[in-house]
């Protein structure tokens, strides 16, 4: 049975992206082993070529950020969303980190009411903050 190794994203800066996501999800972010940073500079690579942002507690994805070419975010069918007590508090931390807030939504099933607001990190990869009551 397969497992979920990374969450990978392209980016045009990753380490600046990693750092983002660091911040936003209380992540650390995993620095690469003397012997790749090495070899690296070895081969006259870029260092921000590449980062990552771990889970400290193991138990969320590793967000792996690498540089290429990109799509556009809004075309792109998946997305991150995350779940918070205090879905407006998140919102606003987040925009000090460097997301923006494209809109609020809310929706209905049953006896669940869901709110959320999509937002876009700083290179304009499109998630959601949710709550639920």
């Amino acid at each position: 049975m397969a497992s979920l190794g990374n969450i990978t994203f392209a980016s045009k800066d990753p380490r600046s992206l990693a750092e983002f996501w660091a911040e936003a999800l209380e992540y650390d972010l995993e620095e690469p082993p003397p012997e790749i940073i090495e070899a690296i500079e070895a081969e006259g690579g870029d260092l921000n070529a590449v980062a990552a942002a771990v889970d400290p507690t193991e138990d969320g994805p590793r967000l792996f950020f690498k540089k290429m070419p990109r799509s556009s975010p809004e075309h792109i069918p998946i997305h991150l969303d995350l779940d918070a007590e205090d879905r407006e508090e998140e919102v606003e931390r987040l925009a000090e980190l460097g997301a923006s807030v494209v809109e609020t939504k809310t929706g209905t099933t049953g006896p669940v009411t869901e709110t959320w607001t999509v937002m876009r990190d700083p290179e304009g990869n499109g998630f959601c903050v949710q709550s639920f009551h």
